[in-house]
Order: structure tokens, then sequence, then C-alpha cells
């Protein structure tokens, strides 16, 4: 049961960072690393407000809003110096290094005996009040980015995704969704390690290494799973990394090493792209098939 409970926690925790790259991955299409610098930036962050004495809830919402920065450099390094983008990630996320270095001054950063938002939302501190907490915050978020996808300007940043032209033969400006989907996007990542290091009430530079692998596998789970059925792309999300952690703790349940679980992790994405790849071909030439059956 507490292993159960612990993998819905941290798949709840990881749903967040999930929605942020599926902004990034699946609706506009960037291969951004950045996210693997703005989640120990997140955290680091909010460590350093919690331990200067800042609210815990206004330490969390800064880390969203400071989270905004990392995306809009990216974007900028893309779009205006002509960068590849999967350079400007690396870039971003290398320029955060320092900056979480400077921060705190120091690597590691636990927060043992500070307040929390867990412990300022809930009446016991208990393990289920913790894990009802995550719920609401991540049904709020997803239910505000359904609700924005359904926008205009969240149409027109799905749009800039799917076909650029478009867009711009309506007279908008795809570079200005691919800032604001870019800063989203790396906004939910860096609030996602913010309430990451308030669950285990310690923050490390090192903790984002691997977190876009996180994020790609529950959103190929996700998919893979509900291939045919109609559920909205941040559910899927959601359930898909909620999925992708309680797979991995049966993993080491079973007596897997812990140290190997960046193998196995990286080992999932292949396979189930591998699963997906094969399915969409035979798909094709299903599809294929019927049409030249439909001609003769």
């Amino acid at each position: 049961m507490n292993l159960a409970l612990s993998s819905i926690e941290q798949g709840l925790i990881y749903a967040i960072l999930a929605l942020g790259v599926y902004i990034s991955y699946k609706i506009l299409h960037i291969p951004d690393l950045t996210v693997d610098g703005a989640f120990p930036f997140g955290a680091i962050l909010t460590a350093a407000l919690i331990l200067s004495g800042v609210n815990p809830i206004l330490a969390t919402i800064f880390s969203f809003l400071f989270g905004l920065i990392p995306g809009f450099i990216t974007a900028i390094l893309a779009i205006k110096l002509k960068i590849n983008s999967l350079l400007s990630g690396i870039l971003t996320m290398t320029m955060l290094y320092s900056i979480n270095l400077r921060l705190t001054g120091r690597p590691n950063v636990p927060f043992t005996k500070s307040e929390t938002i867990f412990t300022n939302l809930s009446i016991n501190n208990s393990f289920g009040e913790k894990i009802l907490i995550l719920f609401i915050i991540v049904l709020i978020l997803k239910l505000a980015l359904d609700l924005f996808l359904k926008t205009e300007m969240g149409y027109m940043l799905i749009a800039t995704g799917d076909n650029e032209t478009l867009v711009k033969s309506l007279g908008k400006n795809p570079d200005a969704y691919k800032v604001l989907g870019l800063m989203l996007a790396n906004g939910l990542v860096a609030l996602s390690g913010s309430l990451f290091a308030q669950s285990m009430k310690f923050a490390d530079i090192q903790m984002g290494i691997g977190t876009i692998v996180v994020a790609l596998a529950s959103i190929i789970i996700g998919d893979t799973l509900f291939r045919k059925k109609n559920i909205t792309g941040t559910l899927r999300v959601i359930i898909g990394t909620i999925a992708y952690k309680i797979i991995g703790a049966i993993a080491i349940e079973a007596g897997l090493n812990p140290n190997d679980l960046k193998l196995i992790n990286a080992l999932i994405v292949i396979i189930f792209i591998a699963y997906n790849n094969s399915h969409s071909n035979i798909w094709k030439r299903i599809g294929g098939k019927d049409v030249k059956d439909k001609k003769a």
C-alpha cells in the first residue's frame, strides 16, 4: 500500500512536469531540453525562498512565474538568434546550472524543519492529505490548460505546431506563440520541481537529470494506453505519468537495483516508441489496402 501511495504521489508531481513537456513536445513539436534545468531551478528557488521566510504557497507560485523565464530565454535563442532549438535548450539548461548554484551557494539544500505547501494546506499533515492536495493542484492545472487550449490563443498555439503557414495566413505571428508555449511549458516544469522539493523537503542541483525522459515516457505511455479512446491529451498525460511511476515502483519492488532505474526509464521509452511505430506502420498498410480495395 505504501508503495502504491508513494507511486501515486510522485506520479501526480511528475504529471505537472509531463503537462509542460506535452506543450513543447506534442503541441509545438519542439525538442526542448530546458526541462532538465527548469525542474531543479523550481526546486532550488522554492528552497531558497522558504528558508528566507517566504510563505510556501507564495514560494510555489513564484516558482511557476520565474519558471517562465527559462522558456523565454530558450525561445529567444531559437527564434531571434536562429540557434537550433535543441541547442538553445541545452544552452539555457547550462546557464541554469550556475544560476541554481548562485541561489543557495551549495548544490544540496535540505529544509526538513521548514513549512511546506503540504503542511500549510493540510490538517493532520497525513500522507493521504498530501496526495489529495496534489490531486487538486493537478486537476486545477489540467482544467486550466484544457480551457486555455480552447481559446483563440490556444487554437493558435496548436495551429503553430501543426501548420505555421496557416497561422501566418491568418495574420498572426507564429513566433509569438512559440515563445508563449515554451514559457508555459517551463513554468509548469519549474512548478513540478517546486512541489517535488517540498514533498521530499530538500532540493538538489542534480535532480533534473533525466526528467525529460520521464516526461516523454509518460506522454508515450498515455498515448499508447488510450490510442483509440476519446480522452483529452492532458488526461492521457496524467494517467500515463502515474502508470509510469507504478511500473518503476513494481520494478524496484521486484528486486531491480535503484541504480539501474534510469536505464530502465530509457528502455521503457524505447519499447513504447517501437511499439507505437510498428502499429502505425501496420495501420498504414491496412489503410492502403482498404483504399485499393475500394478503388477496385
